[in-house]
């Protein structure tokens, strides 16, 4: 029996500046491609059971139950891209420790960035358009001739909330998520078996969800999402002016996407995540660890 149950903070901090940033740098394009797509993909499946799980529950459970039950299971999303093996950019903010330390250039650590967030974009993207296509939305709650129960309708309404952030919202909002999520990637490091890694992963990430804090990879996902669906035939025409006001669609769309929601949440993500999470721990336990040795 390993007599260390898991790894302690200062040995998380080597292994991620001297192992796993520098290899995460120094990959090959196709390979981060394919693991970003992959990772987009995965954050966008979690997206898809957090709508059906809160699809509803408030009625039963009550609002803040109802996002607690969202963000337990959009955690399955993290749990696949850091078991399974794939390429997160809010994850990969914490490549910083290597930059800080001078394991990896500062313009490997962009580059990165660049195609990784680009991969998990074309994922996630992907994911939405394949499950619009599948007509699962289509889903009826308890009043099944209301087009308002329609399981889809929740999509639509979550796109729409995106979108009508103001910067210093969508900012703060991703300052918090980022600092979690790279939270949960620093304790599943940490773990030396699987289910020590998905205890790591789920609460934290249960807790930015639930708290509607806003992650850019996720976004990729629900908003377009929100945009296919707003156009189809069950919705057109048929949503509630008080909920679905004409100035709050009018966001609904690329500009929408990129500008007011997309530039503010990875700008709060990259200083949650590098700055909050990268940076103060290579302070402490990687340059801290030099100046006393």
């Amino acid at each position: 029996m390993d007599p260390q149950p898991c790894n302690a903070p200062p040995q998380i901090a080597e292994a991620f500046s001297k192992t796993v940033c520098v290899k995460k740098a120094n990959a090959h394009t196709g390979y981060l491609i394919v693991l970003g797509f992959l990772a987009g993909a995965f954050i966008a499946f979690g997206g898809l059971i957090a709508i059906l799980a809160s699809f509803e529950s408030a009625k039963f459970v009550g609002t803040g139950l109802s996002k607690i039950i969202g963000g337990a299971v959009f955690s399955v999303g993290l749990m696949m891209v850091v078991i399974g093996g794939a390429e997160l950019f809010t994850g990969n903010n914490l490549i910083v420790l290597s930059t800080l330390s001078g394991e990896v250039k500062w313009g490997k650590l962009i580059r990165n960035w660049i195609i990784v967030f680009l991969a998990n974009f074309a994922g996630a993207l992907f994911v939405a358009w394949l499950y619009y296509q599948t007509g699962l939305w289509k889903t009826v709650g308890l009043e099944a001739t209301d087009t308002l129960h329609v399981l889809g309708l929740n999509a639509v309404k979550t796109a729409v909330m995106k979108v009508n952030l103001s910067f210093l919202e969508g900012f703060t909002r991703g300052i918090f998520c980022n600092w979690i999520v790279c939270m949960a990637v620093w304790m599943a490091a940490g773990s030396k078996d699987i289910i020590g890694k998905v205890f790591a992963i789920f609460f934290p990430i249960m807790t930015f969800v639930a708290l509607g804090f806003e992650h850019s990879v996720a976004n990729m996902f629900f908003i377009p999402l929100g945009m296919f669906l707003v156009n189809a035939p069950q919705f057109v025409g048929k949503l509630v002016p008080d909920i679905f006001s004409a100035e709050k669609m009018a966001n609904l769309n690329l500009n929408g996407l990129l500008m007011k929601n997309m530039l503010p949440v990875t700008l709060g993500n990259i200083v949650g995540g590098a700055f909050f999470v990268g940076f103060m721990y290579w302070f402490v336990y990687l340059k801290g660890a030099k100046k006393t040795t």
